[in-house]
Order: C-alpha cells, then structure tokens, then sequence
C-alpha cells in the first residue's frame, strides 16, 4: 500500500500547480496507471476504478495516448470532478494508513502516581463579596 499511497500523493501534488485543470490532470494520471485496483484499499477501489474509466473512455487519435485523448474531450467540471475524486482517494488512503499505523502501535500503559480521590477542601476556593 505504500507504493499507491505515494503514487496517489504524488498525483495530488500534479493538481494543485499553477498550469490549466486539465494539463494538471494529464500530470496526475501518469503516477496513477501505474496502479492496480487490488493495491488499494477495498473503500478506495469504486472510486478510483471510476476515475481511471473517464481517464480512458477516448479513442485516442494518431500520436496521442488515451488520457490525453479523454482528458481533452472533458469539459472543464469533468475535469474538476476528476480532480476532486483523485484528492478523495488520496484522502481515504491517508485514513487507512493512519488507522493501519493505529492498530500496529504498541498500547501505553497508564501509571497512576496518586489517589483519584481527594479530600473536596483541596478543591476550595474563597468566595468572591462584591461590595459598592
């Protein structure tokens, strides 16, 4: 899972560059064909099969690859929504690392140095008179 977590934070960066939505979605999907959908978690898979499928729903044309082609066929909102689903993706696979890392961490143990229990004047304070 480390390999599709660095190629879905990698196309994460591509998306937030200075240059047009869809030449920065063209950027980001090179780090994601690469990946396989059994590489990701089982929540991450509907989305990212749905998003590589817009990525290559295009014939290409002569000199062009499918992403390119798909890409420029996009309105813009389709492009955004691509986008979008990319940091959704990469926003799910963060939650399933932390919770991997959680559940491998070794449990802290508590020590208790004194009583819970304490007498209620500890807790005192003196009352506060208003006067004119």
């Amino acid at each position: 899972m480390v390999n599709a977590w660095e190629n879905v934070h990698c196309a994460a960066l591509e998306l937030v560059r200075s240059t047009p939505i869809k030449q920065r979605l063209i950027s980001a999907s090179r780090h994601l064909t690469p990946l396989v959908v059994d590489e990701l978690p089982s929540e991450t898979r509907g989305s990212f099969a749905q998003l590589m499928q817009a990525l290559a729903g295009v014939q290409p044309l002569r000199g062009e690859d499918v992403v390119v082609a798909s890409v420029r066929k996009m309105s813009n909102q389709q492009a955004d929504d691509c986008a979008a689903l990319v940091v959704e993706i990469f926003g799910a696979l963060c939650r399933a690392e932390s919770l991997a890392q959680r559940s491998q961490a070794p449990v802290a143990s508590v020590v208790q140095l004194r009583s819970v229990e304490r007498p209620a004047e500890e807790f005192a304070a003196p009352a506060l008179i208003a006067t004119n």
